[in-house]
């Protein structure tokens, strides 16, 4: 016979099959216990190495974040990289110089941004770098490099050298992965993070723009920490994800809704 507890801890794992992330209160709430008692359940299972904790709640262990391929990003939650674009639209002001991190949510941005002829865009993505000479933009540099179809992208040393001649206000981050309880930014690897921090080191203000699946993953290389960038979009369905996360986190997050 299982006692209530081995009985409860199963059943969290099934509900994690079925969901990239549960929350703490959630789970606390359907099994009708306290939550001491849910968090006791959750660090014994990831004590045996059947999920990983998270602030306010867990993912499952094995949510690790290869590189997908392009096209699969591509169709991956449309409606939300939409919403989190037109908000990172927002924030770019007349007269800045932007750099647009390789991604299909950069592009979603970008798509955004290309009407606009009184902002000066760089980037290293092949897609966004087609999207704005076919909207004729007056002001674009495009970044050279070693070329990877994973992310339509250029990076390497040669990328890197070229993006060290620049200061850009605005720097638009994709990310792999958003690790809350080690408060750290990954991506899928070593390469693309060596890149993406030649990026953050000439930029004035950071935004990274993720959807809520970021958050359930985890990721080969870390790119920087979450304090080092100043605002990360996402979509309204991370918010029981980052609700209990700490302050000096979580007033870094804006909710695209």
């Amino acid at each position: 016979m299982l006692t209530a507890a081995e009985d409860r801890q199963i059943k969290i794992i099934e509900l994690l099959r079925l969901e990239n992330f549960v929350a703490l209160r959630m789970v606390a709430e359907q099994f009708d216990v306290s939550l001491a008692t849910i968090r006791r359940d959750l660090d014994e299972l990831e004590a045996a190495g059947l999920l990983r904790r998270t602030h306010g709640g867990a993912v499952g262990i094995n949510q690790v974040a290869l590189d997908i391929s392009h096209d699969t990003r591509a169709v991956s939650y449309p409606a939300e990289k939409q919403a989190i674009a037109k908000v990172a639209a927002e924030m770019i002001e007349d007269g800045d110089t932007v750099l647009l991190d390789a991604g299909t949510t950069s592009f979603k941005v970008a798509q955004q941004l290309s009407p606009r002829q009184n902002l000066t865009l760089i980037s290293n993505g092949l897609d966004i770098v087609g999207e704005l000479t076919r909207s004729e933009i007056k002001n674009l540099y495009t970044i050279g490099g070693e070329y990877t179809a994973t992310n339509r992208s250029f990076r390497g040393p040669l990328a890197e050298e070229f993006i060290r001649q620049f200061t850009v206000d605005k720097l638009i981050l994709n990310v792999s992965s958003i690790e809350l309880d080690r408060g750290v930014l990954c991506t899928s690897s070593p390469a693309n993070a060596s890149i993406q921090r030649s990026m953050i080191a000439i930029s004035r203000r950071v935004i990274v723009v993720a959807d809520h699946s970021k958050f359930t993953k985890s990721s080969l290389s870390v790119i920087a920490d979450i304090e080092d960038v100043g605002a990360i979009i996402t979509d309204s369905a991370a918010r029981p994800i980052i609700s209990e996360t700490p302050e000096n986190l979580r007033r870094k997050f804006i909710i695209a809704d």
